[in-house]
């Protein structure tokens, strides 16, 4: 009996040290996969000795073939709900989205880590294009840990995209920004800082459903429109940036943000203090923090298929190349994510931003994206984009502008969680009359690329 006990105990040390996650929308609980990651667990050597000699019957609730465990759930960094609903700093997307990347139980602290690495040839017409390859990412660290009532949690996101250089790479109708401190950079997307978030939350539960969290982040993402576009459902396959980046949410990575939030039950309350002017030309170095604007959002998950947002925020001086200017930034969206089986899924956001400028200035954007997995390696996307926008004009007149991007991606597992993906978008640009000598007869962009992703 002595030494049943302690085979017992000595199987769940090395559960507790062994375990590793992935997490499904429509299976709260988790998957034990095999110790892929033994390297990392140091510990994981001593209770295998402790185990040396010993049968090892299936233990309730676990089963040995594919090792899974049920009845646990993870819930999210603010509060009391699945994980799933957190996306990018404090913003929800639907419940029934999938949460990429590996997890692993380290005593009583969650780990985990996402990665997500392209190399793209992107071809863009016309005079006012260009041809050239470029391999833009993040990669994704996490460790959260339960308190009782509180959650502490901490992340960290770093980006190659400075190593394409200041300027980024070639995009017809994008614009914001500068690669030099005295020039806009227009039909090109810049790159993100190396640092892109390195923040930290804490989240305390007043009852069941009720919680309020505090996240600071240098840098971080304050409380101001949809989840940024490389972390939503719908958008994280699309090989480029939105033209619409800057009317929605390109404050993702700010210097300095400070965010407090009410979370009950679907709804969640919040606002920010944060840096309002936008990262300059140097990526590699962290900014000055200012504190000078100010954010607040309203986000409600009315079912684990929807997710809805409206934020207003007001920006100090956001443009490094028109400090004089400040911004009203009114946003709304809805996300929506609904799962047939195994590996089929539709993803789905419309969003809508105002950039209200105090020179009198207001200029409006919108966008809708998609992403349909017909099978677990198989996704087709597409976004459609309209804008008010009053840079590509030489003549500083506002011009609205759109495009159609519209691709598919297939995806080769190399191991559990490493998958690489090869794929290719079309973009069909759209400009007024009154600019199209510059862009030519029929502006368009193509890119082929690869993804090489730690799911």
């Amino acid at each position: 009996m002595k030494d049943r006990a302690g085979a017992i105990l000595s199987r769940r040390k090395l559960a507790r040290r062994l375990r590793l996650f992935t997490f499904s929308p429509t299976l709260p609980a988790m998957k034990l996969r095999p110790a892929l990651l033994i390297g990392l667990l140091i510990a994981a050597p001593a209770a295998a000795q402790d185990m040396s000699g010993m049968a090892m019957p299936p233990m309730a609730g676990m089963s040995m073939d594919g090792m899974a465990m049920t009845g646990m759930t993870m819930t999210g960094a603010l509060g009391a709900y699945p994980m799933t609903r957190d996306a990018s700093g404090t913003s929800w997307q639907p419940q029934s989205a999938e949460h990429h990347g590996l997890h692993v139980m380290a005593g009583d602290w969650m780990l985990m880590a996402h990665a997500t690495l392209w190399g793209i040839y992107d071809s863009q017409s016309g005079p006012r294009g260009g041809d050239e390859f470029f391999a833009p990412g993040m990669v994704m660290a996490m460790a959260g840990r339960d308190f009782g009532g509180d959650k502490l949690s901490f992340r960290a996101m770093l980006s190659p995209d400075p190593f394409m250089g200041k300027s980024g790479y070639p995009l017809l109708l994008a614009s914001g920004e500068t690669a030099n401190g005295t020039t806009p950079l227009l039909d090109r997307q810049h790159p993100h800082d190396l640092f892109m978030e390195l923040s930290a939350t804490y989240a305390h539960s007043f009852a069941q459903d009720q919680s309020a969290f505090l996240y600071f982040g240098y840098p971080g993402e304050p409380a101001l429109g949809p989840p940024a576009f490389m972390h939503r459902a719908s958008g994280m396959d699309i090989p480029q940036a939105p033209i619409t980046h800057h009317w929605l949410d390109s404050t993702h990575v700010t210097f300095g943000v400070v965010t407090a939030g009410w979370v009950a039950g679907d709804w969640k309350l919040e606002v920010s203090q944060f840096t309002g002017r936008e990262p300059d030309q140097n990526r590699f170095d962290l900014d000055a923090a200012k504190f000078d604007s100010t954010a607040l959002r309203a986000t409600f998950n009315p079912d684990p298929h929807w997710s809805l947002q409206a934020s207003w925020g007001f920006l100090k001086s956001p443009e490094q190349l028109d400090p004089t200017v400040n911004e009203n930034r009114f946003t709304a969206s809805a996300s929506y994510v609904t799962n047939w089986g195994e590996g089929q899924s539709l993803a789905a956001t419309f969003g809508w931003g105002l950039k209200d400028l105090s020179d009198g200035r207001r200029l409006n954007g919108i966008f809708a994206e998609a992403a349909y997995h017909a099978a677990p390696q198989w996704t087709a996307f597409g976004r459609a984009e309209w804008e008010q926008n009053d840079e590509l004009d030489s003549a500083g007149k506002t011009r609205a502008v759109g495009d159609l991007t519209l691709g598919g991606l297939y995806d080769f597992a190399l191991a559990d969680h490493v998958r690489l993906g090869l794929g290719a978008s079309y973009t069909f640009d759209f400009v007024p009359g009154a600019i199209t000598p510059s862009y030519g007869a029929d502006p368009h962009g193509t890119m082929l690329f690869t993804r090489l992703s730690l799911q």
